[in-house]
């Protein structure tokens, strides 16, 4: 038996704000301010240190050399003079003892006291200078400058985080914007006031809001031009094929006939499904809804399409839609799914769920990732790819939910073929009530 692998603790994720500029800089102004507070403040007290401890020993030097002559005079030496004084630090007593003069800072009872000492007949002559005021001094010097720093420190980072939150508010507005447009508002504009001034200077993100409204509107005229050709084609294409139906009804029954009353229905067809597509993308589709028992209208709906579909009702619901662009969502997918995939078809009703299942190849590759594309199938069939198409618009117009997958995933049944499945906004009845007594 193969021993078990030790699993590898997983690293504990860092929270999602830490990512955002206005963390990020706030961490860099930090950082910058209390490494400038610590360089300053290094200098300042090594600067005035300095200068205090060369007074004393200037000082501590000047009462030695006094001291000095009055010992080599024979006079009384003053209190705070001597020979081998107690408390002298070891390190003047080396030094005097090689014949040298030094000074040096170190406590005496309790006090800060600068030492100055010299040799004398073979002993040391010091004398000492209190050192509390420089002491104190340089104490009262250090919690000044940390108290100066941490006021800096905060008033920095305040000003440079008010600063970063007016920029990154910008680009969030600038990101919304994106957003609006890419869900199909192509009217949506940052409209930033630094862009609209020419002699106006710009920052970077005037300059990206500037080129996203400048790209959205371009997108958008080149849209609107899809849309009206697309729409006058449509428009175009009614009039000659009004003339050329009426034209194949007098030909003469055979198989010429058939074939050219068939092209006639499916040009016919296509043009009905260009024009549907051209007002869906142009956004101005109103609803009429009303509330509907969703089995039966299913139900209505298979045996309208004249195919042998399945129908199973798990669980009935009420909705409130659009039951004639309902109806055209799910008879597009039951189309759909006879044309391109295979027997059986199943369509089953699981509340205001509705699920349209073939035993087919399933959808390919790119209409899952991507959603349906126009005039582009891959299954070998019939169709230019509207069917789909229009499917998604309806459903978006109805505020319905459609997600295309493969059957044996989410939950379905295994076997193979390819499923949608429409979610559709239930209805719910509230029931009178009388007052309570």
């Amino acid at each position: 038996m193969s021993p078990r692998r030790a699993r590898r603790p997983r690293r504990p994720r860092t929270p999602a704000w830490t990512a955002t500029l206005t963390w990020k800089a706030a961490v860099f102004i930090a950082v910058m301010c209390c490494a400038l507070a610590a360089l300053l403040g290094t200098l300042v007290h090594v600067s005035v240190t300095g200068q205090t401890v060369r007074d004393a020993r200037e000082k501590a030097l000047s009462r030695l050399t006094d001291v000095t002559r009055l010992y080599e005079a024979g006079e009384p030496l003053p209190p705070f003079a001597g020979l081998d004084p107690d408390g002298l630090p070891v390190r003047l007593r080396e030094l005097t003892a090689r014949g040298e003069r030094g000074t040096t800072v170190a406590d005496h009872e309790g006090r800060p006291t600068m030492w100055a000492a010299g040799p004398a007949d073979g002993h040391a002559l010091a004398v000492r200078v209190d050192h509390s005021l420089g002491a104190g001094t340089i104490e009262a010097l250090d919690r000044s400058i940390v108290g100066s720093s941490i006021l800096a420190i905060a008033a920095t980072l305040a000003v440079g985080v008010v600063a970063v939150t007016r920029v990154t508010r910008r680009l969030h507005a600038t990101a919304q914007v994106a957003r609006r447009i890419t869900a199909g508002d192509l009217d949506a504009r940052v409209d930033d006031p630094r862009t609209k001034d020419p002699r106006r200077p710009q920052d970077e993100v005037a300059a990206v809001s500037g080129a996203l409204d400048t790209m959205a509107s371009s997108l958008q005229r080149k849209l609107q031009s899809e849309q009206r050709f697309t729409a006058d084609v449509a428009h175009e294409l009614r009039t000659p094929l009004t003339g050329l139906s009426a034209a194949a009804e007098l030909l003469p029954e055979g198989r010429p006939a058939e074939l050219v009353r068939d092209r006639v229905r499916a040009m016919r067809g296509l043009t009905e499904d260009l024009l549907e597509i051209s007002r869906l993308d142009a956004r101005n589709e109103t609803v009429d809804l009303a509330v509907h028992e969703l089995g039966p209208l299913v139900e209505r709906v298979v045996r309208a399409s004249g195919t042998e579909t399945e129908v199973r009702i798990v669980r009935d619901a009420t909705v409130e839609t659009d039951r004639r662009r309902l109806e055209r969502v799910l008879g597009n997918l039951v189309a759909n799914a006879h044309r391109h995939g295979r027997p059986p078809v199943v369509v089953t009703v699981d509340g205001a769920t509705v699920t349209v299942r073939d035993h087919g190849p399933g959808y390919p590759e790119y209409l899952l990732a991507s959603g349906p594309q126009r005039f582009r199938t891959e299954s070998g069939g019939k169709g230019h790819g509207l069917g789909l198409t229009i499917a998604v618009g309806q459903a978006e117009v109805i505020g319905a939910d459609l997600v295309f997958g493969g059957a044996g995933q989410d939950g379905a049944e295994g076997g193979g073929g390819a499923e949608a499945r429409i979610r559709l906004p239930e209805y719910v009845r509230f029931e009178e009530t009388g007052p309570a007594g």
